[in-house]
């Protein structure tokens, strides 16, 4: 019977690495299969313990993590190409990279992992999950941030592990994910350790972490639908404007939203007439408007979320940009070039920024992929008692984007004790209740008002009091623990 021999064992490695990466973007929306996920990291642990060097266990590392990337946010490539008008090869090779370098961070984990891999079983799997745990939350700080995919989001509701993420936060969940799954190699030791992880679980999501604070209001969240080929366009402006007004006419509310940058100029090139008619139609109420706009101060210009109605003119303007889409990094002013992204040198807003005091409630605003950030989110509690995100998804079209960015609000929710409140151009359109199921959804793709009721919510989670420090607390001791042990198989008596 013939024998693979070692490169051709190798490229079997590699290719289950990738296929086990792109079968781990199942256990995220809008698949959500994730029971999957232990399985997933148990697969990638499997391997890495059957390398035989570092610099095997690393291009493992980095075959899962292209598998991983260059499906779950393939999305990037239909915004630079399809919306951003960049040519089909360059895009190509702009999200191959960008891809490239986040299957950098599984790549360095799997490395580190087999560099100093211990002996006992248990011991390997506290260093594998605590080094997947780790590598997620550098990813969500470096160069600006991208915690897309963050392997915790995969255990949003209804996950049972989902009991965890008012303790420890996403990155809480991602060690947990990765240590089940790594201990599941040895089933009389993982089964038991799952099963109380989620019988824990469980009982921590019966727990009111946070409790409703006066009376509901009632809500309209607008979804315009606006194509983004046609959002910046002069003569499209006067039917956005139409529009929005029309909805909000036939939908009144104590507070309505609308998507980030749904009037698409300055709000002082708004026609005066226009932003009375809307502040009329909200006073109506006793109520407010939370509207995307742009502002700009002499010193920059700033992607905002504005408030007008009843209460007195707020302002939020985002603080988190997005690297290439509202900002150029240094030496990048060349790559925009070939790139039709209108807007594209926002300033930041201020670090802190009071919630706005709108519909007798204070609320949290952020604008696209802020929420993404869960440690910046908090820094408005435990002053607000509703989170409400404004995005313009359109850039990304009919992609794995909408529900991806769904989810990640469901765990903000989950983790903070809030409501969130998501007004869309394109979708996904949505209420999130305090404990972050989705109350009601607008179909994405589809010009429509999500209408509802939501209260406030007061206290804090112990995620909301502490951020990510419990969590990465416990990543460290773990690696820790590890190093040690490490260390002490490798040095003589």
């Amino acid at each position: 019977m013939p024998t693979l021999g070692l490169p051709e064992r190798q490229a079997v490695r590699l290719a289950l690495a990738a296929l086990l990466g792109v079968a781990g973007v199942g256990c995220f929306a809008p698949f959500e299969l994730f029971w999957v996920a232990p399985l997933i990291w148990a697969g990638l642990f499997g391997l890495l313990c059957r390398s035989s060097s570092v610099r095997e266990a690393s291009l493992t590392g980095l075959a899962f993590g292209l598998g991983f990337f260059l499906t779950g946010v393939s999305w990037v490539y239909v915004s630079l190409s399809v919306f951003g008008g960049m040519p089909w090869w360059l895009a190509g090779i702009a999200a191959f990279l960008f891809c490239a370098v986040m299957a950098l961070f599984p790549t360095a984990a799997s490395a580190a992992f087999k560099r100093w891999q211990p002996v006992a079983l248990w011991q390997q799997a506290l260093f594998f999950a605590a080094l997947i745990a780790l590598a997620d939350w550098i990813r969500g700080w470096i160069f600006s941030g991208f915690p897309w995919l963050t392997v915790g989001y995969s255990q949003s509701p209804p996950s049972p592990l989902a009991g965890f993420a008012p303790l420890l936060g996403v990155h809480g969940l991602s060690l947990l994910v990765a240590l089940s799954g790594a201990l599941l190699w040895r089933w009389r030791i993982g089964l038991p350790v799952l099963l109380a992880l989620v019988a824990t679980g469980f009982g921590f999501r019966q727990i009111a972490w946070t409790l409703p604070d006066g009376e509901p209001v009632s809500v309209a969240l607008i979804q315009g639908n606006v194509p983004q080929e046609m959002k910046f366009r002069p003569e499209a402006f006067v039917r956005t404007l139409q529009l929005y007004r029309d909805l909000i006419a036939a939908n009144p509310a104590q507070l309505t939203l609308l998507p980030e940058t749904a009037l698409p100029v300055f709000i002082d090139q708004m026609p005066t007439a226009y932003l009375e008619e809307l502040k009329t139609l909200a006073q109506r109420q006793q109520g407010d408007i939370i509207l995307g706009v742009l502002t700009g101060d002499g010193g920059g210009y700033f992607n905002s979320a504005v408030s007008i109605g009843s209460s007195p003119l707020q302002v939020y303007s985002k603080q988190h940009l997005v690297p290439y889409g509202e900002f150029i990094p240094p030496g990048f002013a060349w790559f925009m070039a070939y790139a039709n992204i209108p807007m594209s040198s926002f300033s930041r807003g201020p670090d802190v920024q009071a919630p706005l005091a709108v519909a007798g409630r204070q609320v949290a605003a952020n604008i696209c992929y802020e929420d993404v950030f869960g440690d910046e989110i908090i820094r408005a509690l435990p002053a607000a008692g509703i989170l409400a995100n404004l995005s313009n998804t359109a850039w990304f079209g009919r992609s794995l984007a909408q529900p991806q960015h769904l989810q990640i609000a469901r765990l903000r929710a989950a983790e903070t004790g809030r409501p969130m409140l998501r007004a869309t151009n394109t979708g996904m359109t949505a209420i999130v209740d305090s404990r972050g199921g989705v109350s009601a959804v607008l179909p994405p793709f589809t010009t429509g008002v999500l209408t509802g009721e939501v209260r406030a919510y007061t206290g804090m989670t112990p995620y909301a009091r502490f951020g990510n420090w419990p969590a990465l607390v416990i990543i460290f001791a773990t690696l820790a623990i590890a190093f040690r042990s490490s260390w002490r198989t490798e040095t003589p008596a």
